[in-house]
């Protein structure tokens, strides 16, 4: 039968599929647009299904942060090609999925895609992008902070393939300082804010490691087990975030600059850079 213009432009409204998928989806239900629409999705899930084993490595990651800094939120959203990622629908569609997690406070990424947004969860309009862009798409990991005693401050990096939440031990006066905490972050990606923090199966590995080294040097077993000690506080200075070198003036530790500038220390952080977490 005949498949009119103005059915396959309904059909798209009503959609959102490519003009094509409509015409087809019509013509396979005789003009019936319930079940155009039934087919349509379908075949989004047959996409997705079929997209399942892909790699998702590209996307966004986007944080929000309340004025007085003490409510924070940060998600990844994942697509396969940089292009789909700096699409305006895309990035608009991922601002609305962070303006529900940090709205509702979801502390798990679980909840995010159970939730209702439009009248339909989170996970459908995923499953219906995925239909409708032809690529895999998901939420990977989200992250929500709240606490009225301490101060958040986020860091996007340009290209919005990296962020930051650092959350400071009291109220922070100096936002510039904060940020360029965040920053340092982001910049030297450190696995703990102090050397109590760092578990200690890594201590004992990077101690392993050294005394390795030094034996393979020549050292003997007694003078390697002290002088891998010296090693491991090197670790701590690259590694550990208060006690770097604070990446705008080699001079100071993160710690020090902290102190000099009468800011809170940092007493937490969460890194996200895009398609480590899959």
């Amino acid at each position: 039968m005949s498949i009119s213009a103005q059915d396959v432009k309904k059909l798209r409204d009503q959609t959102g599929a490519g003009m094509m998928d409509c015409k087809k989806a019509l013509a396979e239900a005789n003009g019936d647009m319930e079940k155009a629409v039934e087919i349509l999705r379908k075949k989004g899930q047959k996409v997705s299904e079929k997209r399942a084993d892909r790699e998702a490595n590209q996307g966004l990651i986007l944080s929000k942060v309340s004025e007085d800094g003490h409510k924070a939120a940060m998600l990844e959203i994942n697509c396969e090609t940089d292009f789909v990622a700096r699409n305006e629908d895309f990035q608009d569609q991922a601002s609305k999925f962070l303006d529900l997690l940090y709205n509702h406070e979801f502390e798990a990424t679980e909840d995010l895609l159970s939730a209702e947004l439009d009248g339909i969860s989170v996970a459908a309009h995923l499953e219906s992008m995925v239909g409708k862009i032809g690529e895999k798409i998901e939420i990977s990991r989200t992250v929500f902070l709240k606490d009225s005693e301490k101060t958040i401050t986020d860091y996007i990096h340009p290209g919005n393939q990296l962020g930051v939440l650092a959350v400071f031990a009291g109220d922070v006066e100096n936002s510039d300082v904060a940020r360029d905490v965040a920053m340092q972050i982001a910049a030297m990606n450190p696995i703990a804010v102090s050397r109590n923090d760092v578990d200690s199966s890594v201590i004992d590995k990077e101690l392993e490691i050294a005394k390795e080294q030094l034996i393979n040097e020549g050292k003997p077993a007694e003078i390697a087990e002290k002088a891998a000690q010296g090693k491991l506080r090197r670790f701590y200075e690259e590694r550990v975030l208060l006690e770097q070198k604070f990446v705008k003036e080699n001079s100071l530790t993160v710690k020090s600059y902290l102190e000099e500038n009468n800011t809170p220390l940092v007493t937490a952080f969460y890194r996200l850079q895009l398609g480590e977490g899959k």
